[in-house]
């Protein structure tokens, strides 16, 4: 009898959940389920304001969303539920909420409701940007030893700058707060009923360490005295490793969702990190780029060694035996995508519905016979703030070289290039340090559905590309581990490598660098760095006094 997992992959917008046969490695169906809230920038439900580079989400959804796509896939297959083992789950992060002790959200009790800082801050939540400058700035003075794994820098994306912003901002609710929990582990916890902490969570945004734990309470309380004791009253320090079992489906969840108590519950993943092993991946030097409204850096290496403006390096974050390195890039799909809606001409919406083509379709076709600096244009891929490597988010974007001649193909292939020069940056930042980058690998709607972009990145980051065989990467890598914990006993796998040879897939598909391309976009990328030092490094701040004009108008 075939046994199945499910694997969830909790993005930005929406959840989709894949089913997935343990014995073949077909992927049978996928449901996929529209946040009804999405991402609350401008206001609460409501209609509370909110200010400038806020992003919010509502924890009902993703309740909502796992029972509305289980319930899917489970119709759609005809499968027994009694043969899907074990489910999975991986999520946008660092995406946080505050909580009670029993794992009520903050902002499902009313007298909460109408208080911003309740709700659950997105990934993209960048208004805490001024505490990750007082945390670095202190972890400096300090000299806290981790620092230098976090690559010399703190995100204001991750879990403490955001805490620290609804100290400040809001000490009632902060002191109402009674657990500060990654809207993954969250999930978890209301599929199985117990509180469990993911290793890949707290390492990568939390400043956990394997060895070490949590920074100090001196380290806290200088951030903000609220904050002394920030670990024992709000985090945990019950760590699980990615591929164990977080417990069993509860029977309220089983009945919801018409599956068994007897599925097991995987620890949750970061959604970037589900990736790579559903992209086989479980060895050094092979980089994989997760690519959709942003894009995440995966790396596996023997050796802990900081690296500047990386995002992280957990021991066995990604997979077990394995330093797992993180960096990324805030703004890629999210850059196109603010192109199109804002910046285009009517005509080209109605040329592109005329030929039967979206418009990211059509601006491709009439991109990708250009060549490579015909356009005379440059640009910096910064719409949405630096991850890597320079982590600072009041950062802003660039283009440079536009003429009254100028086409909005042009505009577009220079963003995308700006994001491959970006990419180019980070490879380089690791292998300046000895970790190895041998070939690049790639997943996410992007990687699969644009090979024109796909063709730059090779060209300009000058290293063969693989791509993902699975449209629902992230997905498969929750069905992987699920399977994983699940356990071999059960009609599972004993190890995570073994689930990801079984089950990862990759496409026989592969970009190689066009060595004509390669040496024009060299010269660019010279350029492109020059600008990438004279912005971002302080030699000209005219983009932060820029936004501090913005945020005076704002309040």
């Amino acid at each position: 009898m075939s046994k199945y997992t499910i694997g969830y992959d909790y993005g930005s917008l929406s959840v989709r959940a894949l089913l997935v046969d343990l014995g073949t490695g077909e992927e049978i169906c996928d449901s996929e389920y529209v946040y009804p809230h999405g991402v609350m920038e401008k206001e609460l439900p409501d209609g509370t304001a909110l200010g400038i580079d806020w992003a919010l989400q509502h924890p009902q959804d993703y309740l909502d969303g796992f029972v509305d796509t289980t319930r899917a896939v489970l119709e759609k297959s005809g499968v027994d539920p009694q043969q899907v083992i074990g489910i999975g789950i991986d999520f946008t992060s660092c995406t946080i909420l505050p909580t009670l002790k029993d794992g009520t959200p903050l902002c499902f009790l009313p007298e909460y409701q109408n208080q911003p800082h309740a709700y659950v801050k997105l990934w993209k939540h960048h208004a805490a940007q001024y505490c990750a400058d007082i945390l670095n700035d202190v972890a400096e003075k300090m000299d806290q030893p981790w620092l230098n794994l976090y690559g010399g820098k703190i995100s204001c994306e991750w879990v403490v700058p955001k805490a620290m912003q609804i100290a400040k901002e809001a000490p009632d609710i902060y002191r109402a707060t009674e657990r500060i929990i990654e809207a993954g582990d969250w999930v978890i916890w209301m599929l199985c009923g117990k509180e469990t902490r993911s290793a890949c969570n707290a390492g990568y945004k939390a400043l956990w360490h394997h060895k070490n734990g949590y920074p100090d309470k001196a380290f806290f309380k200088a951030l903000d005295p609220l904050m002394e004791n920030f670990v024992s009253e709000k985090l945990s320090e019950d760590i699980h490793p990615l591929g164990e079992k977080a417990g069993n489906l509860t029977p309220e969840m089983a009945k919801l969702t018409g599956l068994s108590t007897n599925t097991a519950v995987a620890v949750e993943t970061v959604d970037a990190h589900a990736s790579v092993p559903a992209c086989t991946i479980a060895d050094e030097g092979k980089m994989l780029m997760i690519m959709g409204t942003s894009t995440c850096h995966m790396l596996l290496s023997k050796t802990e060694r900081g690296v500047p403006g990386t995002c992280g390096i957990v021991k066995d974050g990604i997979i077990p035996g394995f330093y797992g390195y993180e960096a990324g890039q805030s703004c890629v799909g999210d850059h196109f995508a603010w192109f199109v809606d804002r910046c285009l001409p009517a005509d080209y919406y109605e040329a592109a519905k005329e030929k039967g083509l979206n418009i990211h379709q059509y601006l491709r076709e009439k991109a990708q016979v250009l060549k490579p600096g015909e356009s005379g244009l440059l640009a910096l891929d910064w719409w949405n703030g630096v991850r890597s490597t320079l982590m600072d988010f009041d950062l802003s974007g660039l283009l440079l070289g536009m003429t009254l001649q100028t086409k909005p193909e042009e505009i577009y292939r220079a963003l995308i290039e700006a994001t491959a020069y970006g990419t180019r940056v980070i490879i380089e930042a690791f292998e300046a340090q000895d970790i190895a980058v041998n070939e690049l690998y790639a997943a996410g709607g992007i990687a699969n559905k644009d090979p024109m972009m796909m063709q730059i990145y090779a060209d300009i980051c000058g290293k063969t590309i693989h791509i993902s065989g699975s449209g629902q990467s992230g997905a498969l890598g929750s069905a992987i581990f699920a399977a994983a914990a699940a356990g071999s006993e059960n009609g599972g796998f004993h190890t995570v490598e073994e689930s990801a040879k079984r089950l990862g897939k990759l496409k026989d598909t592969v970009y190689q660098p066009v060595a004509e391309n390669a040496a024009v976009y060299e010269k660019l990328y010279c350029e492109y760095k020059k600008l990438y030092h004279y912005f971002g490094r302080g030699e000209n701040s005219v983009m932060k006094r820029l936004k501090d004009l913005k945020l005076q108008y704002a309040k």
